[in-house]
């Protein structure tokens, strides 16, 4: 077993464990990447090419509005999977950005081996159903608080999903990500510290 993929085996085991020959396909089919801090994955305009899983470190897909402010869509830290499902799939050019927040090693997979682990080792394609059962469920839950949850809420619900994160990221991320203003997550941050 390649020392690299350790950590996308043991994420498989929560799950369906995989056969010696699958860890070896497995170990094929990833190449693992190391990204500085602020680097990018996926620009606006590019394809994604990657289905990315964080062994460690911190990303963050974001996208950029006409007036020029990001909000934060998605992070991935360890043990998370990062992607532009659409681009990836349906090989169009992304409306989004994927880039480090802290310096990262990832593992990759491009959409042809993706398809080989599918049509060969059909646990493969059991696993990651899981996993987008999961980042849908995930989706749902996130609008759901968009459209009807305070400021407050929003970050009790980010609390709960991203734990591991809430002293990892600054202000201005999450705030991003929850649709408020880093002044306004500052004020709900006080008002925690002093219940």
């Amino acid at each position: 077993m390649s020392k690299e993929t350790i950590p996308l085996v043991e994420y498989f085991k929560s799950y369906i464990p995989l056969s010696k020959k699958e860890i070896e396909v497995l170990n094929e089919r990833f190449v693992e990447r190391r990204i500085k801090r602020k680097q990018f994955i996926l620009k606006e305009n590019e394809v994604c090419q990657y289905y990315t899983f964080v062994v460690s470190g911190c990303l963050k897909m974001y996208n950029i509005d006409g007036n020029g402010e990001e909000h934060n869509l998605q992070f991935a830290a360890e043990n998370d999977w990062i992607v532009d499902i659409d681009s990836f799939h349906n090989k169009k050019p992304s409306q989004l950005y994927i880039a480090a927040l802290e310096t990262s090693t990832v593992l990759q997979i491009e959409k042809n081996d993706l398809w080989f682990l599918y049509t060969y080792y059909p646990k493969f394609d059991r696993n990651f159903r899981i996993i987008i059962e999961q980042k849908f469920i995930e989706l749902q839950n996130r609008v759901l608080q968009n459209i009807s949850a305070t400021g407050e809420e929003k970050y009790e619900f980010f609390l709960k999903h991203y734990s591991q994160l809430a002293n990892r990221l600054p202000n201005t991320q999450i705030a991003s990500y929850l649709g408020i203003t880093p002044q306004f997550l500052s004020k709900i941050r006080q008002r925690r510290i002093k219940n």
